[in-house]
């Protein structure tokens, strides 16, 4: 589509080389698009709605959303896990969209109430790839949204209305905090982040999103991150994120030899970390 002829293991080799890498954040999807099919536009909004999926679905933009879903139990020990859909059509008289997924195949009916079920846990996140001479229509289907810092506000505002409705919204809080992170606020977002955490939330969910290490960063706060990225790491190894918030903060302790054996082990995630090479840059170590 849009003349590009690859496939996911072309983007793997890229964003995620070593397969036991079990996270692609949204960024990087962008930037993979951005630097290796330049002629298209891609960005992404959060804060979503049906309504806005099924607006650009009419129009004949498919969609990428994350969202949360339950893995069966011969596949990782089952339990919750982060996963990309892609949106490539709906059915308003079934209430359904079509999925092109990954994980259970092709074609797949996931209703309206089960997908925003599972999105909320990635602040609704959704990407969007489309043709330069489109983007007056891209503005026009996202409205308000075209304005990015807006969009954020929109989104802070929908998790505080979920927050007034379920105070014990573990999900709620942590969108809360990440779109407070957004706007550098981030000693309300670090009191979030607390929130989120001490209600509870899947084991698995620090290895796809990474606002509480930013706040904590910010907010002096080391220690409890590296608490949270020993937590992460333990169960997931493989997560270059963690390890590079892990090293900024024993840096910022004076322990510059634990913060380069962090970085190093980021790169060694992935080669091609642009953040764990600047880290080590700055630093003064070799990769």
């Amino acid at each position: 589509m849009y003349g590009w002829a690859g496939d996911q293991f072309d983007i793997s080799d890229l964003l995620k080389p070593d397969r036991g890498d079990k996270n692609v954040n949204i960024e990087e999807l962008v930037y993979y698009v951005r630097t290796q099919a330049g002629w298209l536009n891609v960005d992404f909004r959060v804060g979503g709605t049906i309504d806005v999926l099924r607006s650009f679905l009419a129009g004949g933009y498919p969609v990428i959303v994350e969202k949360g879903f339950t893995l069966d139990p011969t596949d990782g020990g089952g339990g919750w896990a982060g996963h990309y859909l892609l949106l490539t059509g709906f059915d308003d008289a079934e209430g359904v969209f079509l999925t092109q997924d990954s994980n259970k195949g092709p074609d797949r009916k996931v209703s309206y109430a089960e997908l925003d079920e599972g999105w909320q846990a990635f602040n609704r996140v959704f990407l969007y790839l489309y043709l330069p001479e489109a983007q007056p229509e891209i503005d026009r289907l996202l409205g308000e949204d075209a304005d990015p810092d807006r969009n954020r506000e929109r989104a802070l505002e929908a998790a505080r209305l979920e927050i007034e409705r379920d105070a014990e919204d573990a999900f709620a809080w942590f969108n809360l905090g990440t779109n407070l992170v957004y706007f550098e606020r981030y000693g309300e977002a670090a009191a979030a982040y607390d929130t989120a955490l001490g209600i509870g939330l899947p084991w698995r969910f620090t290895r796809y999103q990474f606002g509480p290490y930013i706040a904590y960063f910010h907010q002096g706060r080391f220690e409890e991150l590296i608490e949270l990225a020993d937590y992460t790491l333990f169960r997931t190894q493989k997560a270059e994120e963690s390890s590079l918030w892990r090293g900024w903060a024993r840096y910022r302790l004076g322990d510059l030899y634990g913060a380069i054996e962090d970085f190093r082990a980021a790169l060694a995630v992935n080669p091609y970390y642009q953040d764990a090479l600047y880290a080590l840059d700055f630093v003064g170590a070799s990769p």
